[in-house]
């Protein structure tokens, strides 16, 4: 396959399988088209069969299920060696940010990751090749195929150069500066449980504005405790996304403070 130098340059491995390349390479859209090309030259008697989901896989979607757990193996690898001092909702945090869709769709994009994966002709044509999270996919999927072809070692060196080394260090200090990277959501979440006072739940409150300019108010509560202790803050957005993360932001910074005890924490 023309263009596997760029592809391995980028990726700092040379593959002994070069199949494994271009699977993890191959989009599901081109597997389906040539699949139905297929199937159309097909004699009329071989007529349901379907060798791309009966068969041996024709895209990277099985390579991009085993990458996922390659990845967070090794992130949580790195994380663990690199900061000893945080706990574990901290290094839990760190590494829901670096594995994220966002964030390997993002260094995906900065790979130019994009104009190596092989599409189906509709999907070229949506734009397929500049979409964050085809790419996030993709990256997954070279994870295993890494892994496949040159064990742990060589998923771990992409993954450390790619993925960890130059973003650790800022997110770290994010953390230390503000408490919580990323989504609100799911930082309140984890210093409830860290805590042991139960889990959030969202309430809407109330709705104001016309049609096209709504905003919301809403309440985080924590599930299982008392009517008058479960009130934790109020939020409001432009949507309902919006509002909630707003009340889980101030929430958190309630809390961090100030743990939940008997007492509520709630506002006016």
């Amino acid at each position: 396959m023309e263009g596997f130098a760029e592809v391995e340059h980028l990726l700092g491995y040379t593959f002994q399988r070069k199949s494994l390349l271009t699977l993890a390479l191959t989009h599901s859209s081109l597997a389906y088209e040539n699949a139905a090309e297929h199937a159309h030259e097909a004699d009329k008697g071989a007529k349901g069969k379907n060798t791309h989901e009966n068969g041996p896989a024709s895209d990277n979607e099985q390579l991009e299920f085993l990458g996922d757990a390659v990845l967070g193996l090794l992130v949580a690898d790195s994380l663990y060696s690199r900061y000893p001092e945080l706990n574990e909702g901290e290094l839990t945090r760190l590494r829901a940010n670096l594995v994220s869709r966002r964030h390997l769709g993002q260094v995906g994009s900065s790979l130019d990751l994009g104009n190596h994966i092989l599409l189906g002709k509709g999907e070229e044509r949506s734009g397929g090749r500049k979409k964050a999270a085809l790419m996030a996919n993709c990256m997954e999927a070279l994870m295993g195929a890494l892994y496949l072809d040159g064990g742990l070692g060589a998923a771990e060196s992409f993954v450390e150069r790619t993925v960890v080394t130059p973003f650790a260090g800022d997110l770290r200090q994010k953390l230390r500066r503000d408490g919580v990277i990323g989504d609100h959501k799911s930082a309140l979440q984890e210093l409830l449980q860290a805590q042991k006072s139960g889990t959030p739940e969202y309430v809407v409150r109330g709705e104001s504005g016309p049609d096209h300019r709504k905003r919301f108010l809403v309440e985080v509560r924590v599930a299982d405790q008392p009517l008058r202790a479960r009130a934790l803050a109020r939020g409001i957005g432009t949507t309902k996304k919006k509002a909630e993360q707003e009340a889980a932001r101030r929430a958190f910074e309630k809390l961090r403070q100030q743990p939940l005890t008997e007492n509520p924490v709630s506002e006016k």
